[in-house]
């Protein structure tokens, strides 16, 4: 197996400690004690905590393994989306609802305060929310997903409510939120009428490229 180089072990240090205490609360210090490396060896990788904390946004959902459920076509495409956000929410469940999602986290903590980590947050959104997309566009191909407004708004409502339960979540320490995301969630977006065109102004919006992974 190769040894990680100081880069990379910065970067998953950085990842795990602001994934587990946030971005203000993590010291380049703390990142590099995790790393087991120097604290100078930080500033010839990283101009700044900034910047890493900026890569790791890029980077976060392409280390999941959770977006291979969405590709996975031998499943019918409803029933994917249930099991990705199903099995998120059972891995934030194991956590004991302590981490939830980093780009939640950021968003919430960072949005005010730096207009890079920012932006690199909105660019991620944005994917995640294409990659999602894709799949609730082969679900209203299938008339299992309502047509009334268009795949982007669908999935956007889909992961704007579900970083709403995880922030719940994260406050009530039980998985409630995340049971009544699942059960209304779905419902709310299911096909009541097999052939409905697209009725919102938004609806003729293209689906940006989906990238390869998800988290």
């Amino acid at each position: 197996m190769k040894k990680p180089n100081v880069h990379d072990l910065i970067f998953e240090s950085g990842m795990k400690s602001f994934h587990k205490k946030g971005f203000n609360a993590c010291s380049v210090q703390d990142i590099t004690e995790v790393a087991g490396v120097p604290k100078g060896s930080f500033y010839n990788h990283f101009p700044s905590k900034e910047v890493l904390a900026a890569e790791i946004v890029d980077r976060y959902r392409d280390n999941s393994e959770t977006g291979k459920i969405l590709a996975d076509q031998s499943r019918p495409p409803t029933q994917r989306l249930r099991d990705y956000f199903s099995t998120i929410n059972q891995r934030f469940s194991k956590g004991r609802f302590v981490r939830g999602c980093l780009l939640g986290n950021f968003g919430v903590e960072l949005a005010d305060q730096s207009e890079m980590i920012r932006e690199h947050t909105v660019a991620a959104f944005e994917r995640w929310t294409a990659d999602v997309a894709a799949v609730v566009e082969e679900a209203q191909a299938a008339g299992e997903m309502s047509q009334e407004f268009s795949a982007i708004e669908l999935a956007a409502f889909l992961l704007n409510s579900w970083e709403g339960a995880v922030m719940r979540a994260k406050i009530d320490k039980t998985a409630d939120s995340l049971d009544t995301f699942m059960r209304l969630a779905f419902r709310q977006c299911a096909a009541t009428e097999p052939s409905n065109p697209p009725t919102s102004t938004r609806s003729a919006k293209r689906i940006p490229a989906a990238s390869k992974k998800t988290v």
